[in-house]
């Protein structure tokens, strides 16, 4: 099957998620129905994935994910979805972001970012994310986050670090102060809610997280809505589509192809 065209996937290169109190979440990084699930619908409909991250180093998996409950209490399904993503050769050899922007950007469709963790550490600040997020939205081709992924929308600000830096610092005002301009403003959108992220803190991460996505997500501009801990739930905001937690993962790709659909329609 000829290709349909490529869509480019972030992931995090990160190894640890920093904790309130010092503390540190070694188990970070994606979740495994968030990033196979979609990765998959693109790939039978003929698109060819680029992985990318920060430091081209192969991305951590998180073991939490690795559980019939993401995939419909189906053990079957787990380790299908398992043999699946151990056949992605890019995921372990994902390319850096710098390379994929000086390769050019005009050859993607789409960026989907999914979630776990990972993204917490380092795509909600990193200026090479915030370079692709700018050009999607420029271009208006699809932008999918699931889960945690929507904080990477935050690298889109123009001083990303220093928002971020004044949000862990629970300076809420002065990070405010910093989202002026931010691209995603007044967008409707959703992320893992802090209801969901509390009910995980003391069962997966063991501390607390320097603050909340949802919060995070509103502080910057975003019009931020949540459902109730652990309902599929996803919106679509012009170019921007987002999904608030594992089970929204079916959901966002139900809404991500006919998204591609439209704008190959259009070009």
């Amino acid at each position: 099957m000829a290709a349909t065209g490529k869509v480019l996937v972030l992931v995090s290169s990160g190894y640890g998620l920093p904790l309130k109190n010092g503390g540190c979440y070694r188990g970070a990084g994606y979740y495994l129905n968030e990033l196979t699930v979609p990765v998959r619908a693109l790939m039978q409909e003929g698109y060819e994935i680029t992985f990318a991250n920060p430091k081209g180093n192969t991305p951590q998996l998180d073991l939490h994910s690795a559980v019939p409950d993401f995939f419909g209490g189906d053990e079957a399904k787990l380790q299908d979805y398992f043999k699946f993503r151990d056949s992605l050769t890019g995921l372990r050899n994902p390319v850096r972001i710098s390379d994929v922007i000086a390769s050019g950007l005009d050859q993607y469709a789409a960026v989907f970012v999914p979630g776990g963790h990972g993204p917490m550490i380092d795509l909600l600040d990193d200026p090479n994310a915030g370079i692709v997020m700018r050009h999607f939205h420029e271009k208006s081709k699809p932008t999918a986050v699931l889960c945690h992924g929507p904080i990477s929308l935050l690298s889109a600000l123009p001083n990303s670090k220093e928002f971020v830096a004044a949000l862990a610092a629970g300076d809420v005002a002065g990070a405010h102060a910093m989202a002026k301009g931010w691209i995603y403003a007044g967008y409707r959108m959703t992320i893992f809610s802090t209801a969901e992220e509390q009910q995980r803190e003391p069962l997966e991460i063991h501390g607390k997280v320097l603050f909340y996505p949802d919060f995070a997500l509103s502080t910057a501009g975003g019009d931020v809505s949540v459902l109730a801990p652990w309902k599929s739930y996803v919106q679509q905001d012009r170019e921007l589509i987002s999904g608030q937690n594992p089970f929204s993962d079916e959901a966002l790709v139900k809404l991500l192809l006919p998204a591609l659909d439209r704008k190959k329609a259009a070009a």
